[in-house]
């Protein structure tokens, strides 16, 4: 201590002595670097060990019930033959996008940039990535005018999705709001039931989201109730849709608007 303190010399000598010392050191301290290492190895082998199992419990419970859907698939199948009923098939589409609207306040219509040269045509039913939006009422070459369900003049077959029963789906005027025609006051209907196409008419394929019930109120004496339903569809913010390569069953409509335009001429 007393050369270090007044001689610099011996620092340069500590420099050495701690290099040569260094491999000491390092094999010191061996046994407890094996040990973490080891017992870091053994608690990583017992976690995957659990995960492992884990994993395999969840894919006898996803096989299980991959087994039950095949049953149900298979026992749907045989019902639809027995009753000679048509597999609903797969239904093509057109995509599109909003590029103008109708300003007036008592039409709920839009604009958008598919026509008949993309396949488009009157009739078609347009959905966005929530629910039913409307179908086209008129088809030019390159654009369509689009009416949305809560337009007052257009009504909706649809069924409850909880229970089957089926009802007409009247828009208001207002994108937030549709009204159930015609609903009896002894109708099984639920704040929340969700509202779905019924298929019924011809012009929507069965099983799109509508809207939701969100109101029901009966007032003493009258035969029906007051149902109001919210629709699924983003119908004033929605850009993107899709038009539903549906096949119309019925008059076709585009005929029955020539008819009527030599009729009125």
């Amino acid at each position: 201590m007393f050369a270090e303190h007044r001689y610099n010399e011996v620092a340069n000598v500590r420099s050495w002595m701690t290099l040569v010392v260094t491999p000491v050191q390092w094999a010191a301290d061996m046994p407890g670097r094996a040990w973490g290492w080891a017992s870091d190895s053994l608690a990583n082998r017992n976690a995957l060990l659990d995960e492992n199992r884990e994993l395999k419990s969840q894919t006898l419970v996803l096989a299980e019930r991959s087994q039950a859907m095949s049953s149900v698939v298979a026992e749907n199948v045989r019902l639809r033959e027995l009753l000679n009923a048509a597999q609903r098939g797969k239904i093509d589409y057109i995509s599109g996008e909003l590029i103008g609207l109708n300003y007036d306040p008592f039409s709920q219509q839009v604009i958008i940039n598919r026509g008949r040269q993309d396949g488009a045509y009157i009739g078609q039913p347009v959905i966005d990535a929530s629910g039913v939006m409307g179908q086209l009422i008129s088809v030019s070459p390159y654009t369509s005018r689009l009416l949305l369900i809560s337009d007052i003049h257009h009504g909706l077959p649809v069924q409850v999705n909880r229970n089957g029963l089926r009802f007409i789906a009247q828009g208001s005027g207002r994108a937030e709001e549709l009204y159930l025609s015609h609903v009896p006051e002894t109708a099984d209907l639920r704040e929340g039931d969700v509202l779905i196409t019924s298929g019924m008419g011809g012009r929507f394929p069965f099983g799109y989201p509508v809207a939701v019930i969100t109101k029901i109120s009966h007032q003493r004496g009258e035969p029906f109730m007051e149902v109001i339903a919210t629709p699924k569809a983003q119908l004033d913010r929605s850009r993107y849709v899709l038009l539903l390569k549906h096949k119309l069953l019925g008059p076709d409509p585009e005929k029955l608007a020539a008819i009527n335009v030599e009729k009125n001429s």
